[in-house]
Order: structure tokens, then C-alpha cells, then sequence
């Protein structure tokens, strides 16, 4: 017997005892899970085996130097050098100097007028504030004290709080408000469309049954993660997002299919059944296919990614069970009345012919013309990548208005250096060789953006080079100018460190790591499409598709974030001419399985249509008639759950949402409903061809 069939009839006799486990199992699973969202962390960009992290290590074991946790810009308005404003910033340093979890302050009147720590127009200069602890929490609540306290007016100085701890908090507040205006929003909208989708109000609770399960079981082993490894809080949009999209995903594909069996004589019992082995069995191969995909982030270096790699994981596998074992077991208790508290009529009964058919039929006369169009407007979306750029998130990820933003430029803008996020290049045995080290100095000095290097520091024979540059750690040109170091000629052993370098060695590991994630993702979907259809063309079409759809986005995407249009519909941001490189990946990843979802979706019943002894064009047109409404519907929901980020002040969030929304959107309607039937027409029968060799490891259907 089937094993799907196997399972169906399992929960149909075992239907109250399951549920009950599940539940239980849920809500346990929930309620630790909730402990992890003080456990996660907004960092993460760091390769931890990169040359910055290994002269962050010497530096620390070493010289027992540290990053300021907070960063504090005093500005007098007159001369930082004239006594009163030394008198009133010697104040300010001492009280903050007695705040809870500070071990050391340092500015520029405790040093005696370092220049170094002064603006360009001596009017403003630093304070730096160390914490007596370095994760990611500890700054964090240091810099939101700090910052409650003292950003603002102090005996006529004006204080601006910066630094790492300031602008951690003030992203995982803004985050976790946003995150909790986009569910007010979203929850009761998406109730309301699933009301509309269904036509009836007990079916549509049902993704919610998935949803829920999926989200609160991925809370659970996200806080087991966080015992192990750190995790970051951008986690918990994908979870919520991707959870509740795949909820409504395969829910609607389940609901459908037993009412279809219902309508069509068969019992409850034997509905669910066959339920199951069918439609059942398409969410399984459907969540195989975004399993793996989400599972490339795991390959990346950075943490950041790997969370989502880990969250994204854990939701699909939910979601999978959900929709395989408690949402089953519910319809075998409700039955008939599934479609109790009807509002669409129409929705209610699955329709074996229609418009989309008849759309079908449409595309399929004219397959040629339909293509070229397609591919026409997937270029004329795709054009904009030509100014396609990739930094890392900082402080202008935030509204402008806000504090640490506020702070943020106005380091940016009047310090002529970054002084507190200096370059850090390690000479090893640097005393030993010191004309060697003096022409490579007056090197690094020549270096564009360089604009001072400190007095070297030793260490037995180990020489500590500092260099302040003129641009932001986080950006492209600090990218240019560690790339441009780093391949200056140089004493043995040497290694360059410090936040740009950092940044940098981020960006190469991404990009080292990215053509094995891409090559594990199309690898693995293609044989999972393979084993699920028995085709060899059919999977290659779908890796192909899906790569224009998202190429598609990236442009329009860089038309929005990186030429600053459509503000007045997706909301005001900071455009720094760049896009995440982090956010964009988690874009392209999530994007690309969830359109492999639906071409399982979209495959699956064209397959079993034609296994039924129909023609190519009656099996596409019967498959999208039963299967696109499916697909649009759970594209329009998954958008709108989406789409509900765009509220998010964080540009990062914003990014995210619009990003999977306009995917989805595009992928459901040109690609799966004017593309694939055109192609399919255009393939006939060679649609199913493989070879016989290989046919044997194919799924019997």
C-alpha cells in the first residue's frame, strides 16, 4: 500500500488521538519556544574563520583591546577646547562612567586633546564608552541606557549616542515593533481573504492549523539553537512569514483536493484518504523542494545567514506536518462540514472547467507569441540590474528620524576619520624587520581613503599598525580600499583586520560560498523535480524559469532601493545606493523555493491528468484549471503577509517584503500561468521524456 495512502488512513482512524498529541506537542513546543526572542541577536556578519576574525582574536588575547560598545558625539556649538565645554564634557564622562556595565570611558579632553577625536570643524568630539561585557545583549542594554540618558542636551552641549550597542537596540526595537504592527495588519486581512478563497469560514481556519504549528514549533527549536550557536532576530520575520504563507499554501491545496473527493461521492474516510496520497503527497515532495533550497544558507560562513538557513528549515518541516497529519485529522472529524458558514458559493465546489482552462487552452493556441511577450517583460523588470550594487546593513537602515541614525551621520558627515573603527594590521615580528615595515607603511599611507596611521604598538617582537580611514566601514569603497591593502607587497605573516576589513571578508565569503549554494539548490531541485515527475525536461524548464522570475525581481528591486522610485507606495528610506547583500540572498532563496512550490503544485496534477490517458493540452489545460486558482490564491496571501514588512521603518525588512511579495505576485501569474502552459505546448509529449535508463528511479505516481 501507498505509504501517503498508508498515513491517510491512519489519521483517519487514529483522528482525535492524533490531533491531541499534535496539539499538545505544539503548544509545549510553543511556549519554550517564546523564551528565544531575547536569545537572538542582530549581528552575525562576521566569517569567523576570515584574516579580520583572526586579528580581532590577537588584538583581544594580546593587547586586550575592544570596539567602544557606544559611541557618543559631544557637540559644543564653539571650540571642544574652550574650559567650559571641557569642564561640562568631564562631567558627562564621569556620570556615564558610573553607569552599570561600563568598564572604561575615553574622549578626546580625558586623552588631553587627542586631534584624532575631534571634527573636522572643532566643534564636536568623541566619547567613547567600553562594556564590561562583549555579546550581543550586554552592549545592547548599554546602549539603550546610554542613550535613554543622554542623548540630547547636557549644560548646553548637544549629545548624539552612536556606536554598535546604540544601534543594535534601536533596530531590534524598531524590528520588533514593526514586526507586531505587521501581524495586526496582515492576520485579520489574510483571515478576511481566506474567508474570500474558501467561500466558507470553518475551511478558513485551516492554514491557520498549518501556520500556527509550523510557527510556534520553529519558536522551539530556534531556542534550542540559541543554547548552541547565536541566531539572529531577522530570523523571526522569515519564520512568521514563510510559515504562514506555506500554511495557507498547503492548506488550500488539501482542503481543495478532499472537497473535490467529497463532491465527488466518495466518503469522509475514504476523502481523507485519498487526500493524503495525493495531495498529501505533492506538499511533501513541494516542502522537499524549499527544504533543500533553504538549507543552502547553512553553507554560508555567516551567521546571519545561517539563522535563516536554520529558521527557514524548521518552518517548511512544520509546515509539512502540519498540513500531512493534525489538518487531516480535523477534516476527518469536520466532514461535510468543512464548508459549514458559507459566504462564496462558488468557491466551494472545484470547478473541472473554466476560465483558467480556458486560459489555458489561450496560451496553448498562440504558445510562441506568449513566450516572446513573457520574456519581454521579464527583461524589461530585469533591465535595472545594471546598476546592481552590495554592501551590509548599518545605521541607515533605520528611519531618519531616528536617534542612531540622527548620531550616525553626523559621524559620517563632520569627523574626517573613523576613529573608532580603525584598520588593525598585525606584523609578526615586525620589530625584527623594520625597514621592511616602514616602506610597507608609507604604502598603507598612499592607499586611497587612508587618511592617518597611528604611532605602531609592539608586542614582544609583533608589531600593531593602526589606520583610520576617511568612509564608513560597511560600504563598497571600504570593500576597494581593504582589497587594495591587502594586495600591497608586505612583510610575511601579515594580516589586516578591523570593521572594513571585516565587512570585506564578509562580502568574499559570501561570494566564494554563493556558487556552491547556487550549484547544491539547482542540483538537488533537479532531481528532486525529476524523481517526483519522471521528466529530464521538465526540471531543467523550471530551474530556468525560476532563475529569469528572479533575476526579474533583482532589477526591479534595484529600480526601487537603489533608484529610490515607488517611495510613495512602499514607504520612505535611506537610499545608500546599495542593496543587503544578506537580505538579498534570503530574497533570492526563499523566492526560488517558494516558486518550485508551486511548480510541484502545477506539475503534480498536470502529471496525474496525463496519467490518466489525456492529451499534453487537455492534461495542461485540466492541471491549471484545478491547480492555478490554487496557486494565485496562495500567492495573493503569501503576498499580502509579505507585502505587510513594507510598513517596517527598517529598509532591510521593507526590502525583504517587497522583495518576496513582487516574486511571488510574478512567478504565480506570467511564469506558472502564461510561461509553463506555453512551454508545455510547445514540448508536447517530449514533456515526459527520459531516459529508460533512469526511469527506474522515478516516483510511481
Amino acid at each position: 500500500m501507498h505509504v501517503f495512502l498508508k498515513l491517510g488512513k491512519f489519521v483517519v482512524r487514529r483522528r482525535k488521538s492524533t490531533l491531541a498529541v499534535f496539539i499538545l506537542i505544539i503548544c509545549l513546543g510553543g511556549g519554550i519556544g517564546s523564551l528565544a526572542i531575547s536569545k537572538l541577536d542582530s549581528g552575525g556578519y562576521s566569517d569567523p574563520k576570515s584574516q579580520s576574525a583572526q586579528v580581532t582574536k590577537y588584538l583581544n588575547t594580546h593587547f586586550h583591546t575592544k570596539d567602544p560598545g557606544v559611541v557618543l558625539v559631544v557637540d559644543s556649538q564653539t571650540n571642544v577646547s574652550d574650559p567650559a565645554v571641557t569642564a561640562s564634557a568631564l562631567k558627562l564622562q564621569k556620570l556615564i562612567a558610573a553607569e552599570p556595565g561600563i568598564s572604561q570611558t575615553l574622549s578626546y579632553w580625558s586623552t588631553g586633546g587627542a586631534p584624532t577625536m575631534k571634527s573636522a570643524d572643532s566643534k564636536a568630539a568623541f566619547l567613547f564608552i567600553y562594556t564590561t561585557k562583549t555579546d550581543f545583549a550586554s552592549v545592547s542594554d548599554v546602549g539603550k541606557n546610554i542613550q535613554a540618558k543622554y542623548d540630547g542636551k547636557f549644560e548646553g552641549l548637544t549629545v548624539y549616542a552612536s556606536g554598535g550597542g546604540v544601534i543594535t537596540h534601536a533596530i531590534n526595537t524598531k524590528i520588533s515593533k514593526d514586526l507586531a504592527l505587521a501581524e495586526a495588519i496582515s492576520i485579520p486581512l489574510t483571515f478576511l481573504l481566506l474567508v474570500f478563497v474558501f467561500g466558507a469560514l470553518v475551511a478558513s481556519a485551516m492554514p491557520l492549523v498549518v501556520g500556527i504549528s509550523a510557527i510556534l514549533g520553529a519558536f522551539f527549536i530556534i531556542f534550542l539553537l540559541t543554547l548552541f550557536t547565536s541566531v539572529s532576530i531577522y530570523a523571526l520575520n522569515l519564520i512568521t512569514g514563510l510559515g504562514l504563507g506555506l500554511g495557507i499554501d498547503y492548506a488550500l491545496l488539501i482542503v481543495n483536493r478532499f472537497r473535490e473527493e467529497l463532491h465527488a461521492g466518495k466518503s469522509v474516510e475514504e476523502s481523507v484518504a485519498i487526500t493524503v496520497s495525493t495531495a498529501g503527497k505533492t506538499v511533501f515532495y513541494s516542502g522537499l523542494t524549499v527544504f533543500v533550497t533553504m538549507l543552502s544558507l547553512t553553507l554560508f560562513p555567516l551567521s546571519f545567514l545561517k539563522s535563516f538557513g536554520y529558521a527557514g528549515t524548521s518552518v517548511v518541516a512544520l509546515a509539512v506536518a502540519g498540513a500531512l497529519i493534525p489538518l487531516p485529522a480535523i477534516l476527518a472529524m469536520l466532514g461535510h462540514k468543512v464548508d459549514k458558514g458559507v459566504v462564496r458559493k462558488s468557491a466551494i465546489t472545484p470547478k473541472a472547467d473554466g476560465r483558467w482552462a480556458s486560459t489555458a487552452r489561450f496560451v496553448m493556441r498562440r504558445p510562441i507569441p506568449v513566450v516572446i511577450v513573457s520574456l519581454l517583460i521579464l527583461g524589461i523588470c530585469a533591465a535595472p540590474m545594471k546598476s546592481i550594487a552590495f554592501a551590509q546593513i548599518d545605521a541607515r537602515v533605520l528611519p531618519v528620524k531616528d536617534k542612531a541614525a540622527i548620531a550616525s551621520a553626523v559621524i559620517a558627515e563632520r569627523f574626517i576619520g573613523q576613529e573608532g573603527s580603525p584598520i588593525e594590521i598585525i606584523v609578526p615580528n615586525g620589530s625584527t624587520k623594520q625597514g621592511e615595515v616602514d616602506s610597507y607603511i608609507s604604502k598603507v599611507g598612499a592607499i586611497k581613503g587612508i587618511v592617518r596611521i597611528n604611532p605602531s604598538q609592539q608586542n614582544g617582537s609583533d608589531l600593531r599598525i593602526s589606520a583610520v580611514q576617511s568612509m564608513p566601514s560597511r560600504t563598497t569603497q571600504a570593500e576597494v580600499m581593504i582589497h587594495a591593502l591587502r594586495a600591497l607587497p608586505a612583510p610575511a605573516g601579515t594580516i589586516v583586520g578591523g570593521p572594513a576589513a571585516d565587512f570585506t571578508d564578509s562580502q568574499d565569503g559570501i561570494a566564494h560560498t554563493l556558487p556552491w549554494a547556487l550549484g547544491w539548490i539547482a542540483l538537488s531541485v533537479l532531481i528532486l523535480i525529476f524523481v517526483f515527475t519522471g521528466s529530464i525536461i521538465l526540471p531543467i524548464k523550471a530551474v530556468i524559469l525560476n532563475g529569469l522570475s528572479l533575476v526579474a525581481t533583482l532589477g526591479a528591486l534595484t529600480w526601487i532601493f537603489i533608484d529610490g522610485h515607488l517611495k510613495w507606495l512602499v514607504g520612505d528610506f535611506t537610499i545608500t545606493g546599495t542593496l543587503d547583500t544578506g537580505t538579498t540572498i534570503l530574497i533570492a532563496v526563499v523566492v526560488f523555493g517558494l516558486s518550485m512550490d508551486y511548480e510541484i503544485f502545477l506539475l503534480s496534477r498536470i502529471r496525474e491528468e496525463h496519467l490518466l490517458g489525456k492529451t499534453n493540452i487537455e492534461s495542461v489545460a485540466t492541471g491549471l484549471q484545478r491547480s492555478a486558482r490554487i496557486i494565485t490564491a496562495a500567492a495573493g496571501l503569501l503576498a499580502v503577509v509579505f507585502a505587510s514588512f513594507a510598513i517596517s521603518g527598517v529598509t532591510s525588512i521593507k526590502f525583504m517584503g517587497i522583495g518576496v511579495a513582487f516574486a511571488v505576485i510574478l512567478d504565480a501569474t506570467l511564469v506558472r500561468a502564461l510561461l509553463v502552459p506555453a512551454l508545455m505546448r510547445l514540448f508536447g509529449e517530449r514533456n515526459w521524456w527520459a531516459p529508460k535508463a533512469l526511469q527506474r528511479f522515478t516516483l510511481k505516481h
